[in-house]
């Protein structure tokens, strides 16, 4: 289950490169045949306003597995554990909430644009809708397994507050935890096995 949750995430970060490079080729492109042989490619502008869309909700699904989108945490870092914990599943359930309608207008908005043809590509609009049904159930089961870890207390004290209040402090953090652990790993192979002592005549 953890390589099928993994790869997923991986083929996202693939899909978000590879949509983010479509977008530079056809903007730029567009742009150069402009100008340069007063031409252009016909489906560039929406394509790309397409493809900035669909980056945009992969990046966010990315960011909320990693809880890397910002948030203030000035009152939350103050509470007790308790606190941090009732506050972070109220906070989960309305992400929830908010995710459900997401998910449901998404579902309708897909379904009633299907057969409807993009002017200038002549793709269905529904894909361009249909990316809201991928975030939204992606981040659902996202949240459900923290909500999951959170009630059940397998989530440690730093992990209760989940949102930094810039990308400084969460790359500050997240580099102090790293040399912690290092440091923990290096003590653990520099102690010596203890050995049984010589017993002396």
């Amino acid at each position: 289950m953890h390589m099928i949750v993994e790869g997923y995430f991986k083929l996202l970060k693939i899909l978000i490169a590879l949509f983010l490079a479509i977008m530079v080729v056809l903007v730029f492109g567009n742009v150069v045949l402009r100008y340069a042989f007063n031409s252009g490619i016909t489906v560039s502008e929406e394509v790309s306003r397409w493809l900035f869309v669909w980056l945009t909700f992969l990046g966010a699904i990315v960011a909320l597995r990693q809880h890397g989108h910002l948030g203030v945490d000035a009152l939350v870092r103050r509470l007790p554990n308790a606190g941090k914990r009732a506050c972070l599943i109220v906070t989960q359930i309305l992400m929830l909430y908010a995710t459900w309608l997401l998910l449901q207008g998404s579902w309708e908005q897909t379904m009633i644009n299907w057969d409807v043809a993009a002017p200038a590509s002549g793709l269905s609009t529904g894909w361009f809708y249909g990316v809201g049904i991928v975030f939204g159930v992606s981040t659902g089961l996202i949240l459900m397994a923290d909500l999951y870890r959170t009630v059940s207390g397998k989530l440690s004290d730093e992990e209760l507050v989940m949102v930094k209040e810039s990308e400084e402090q969460g790359e500050f953090e997240a580099l102090q935890h790293e040399l912690a652990e290092r440091d923990r790993r290096e003590s653990a192979l520099a102690t010596p096995a203890s050995t049984p002592g010589k017993v002396q005549s």
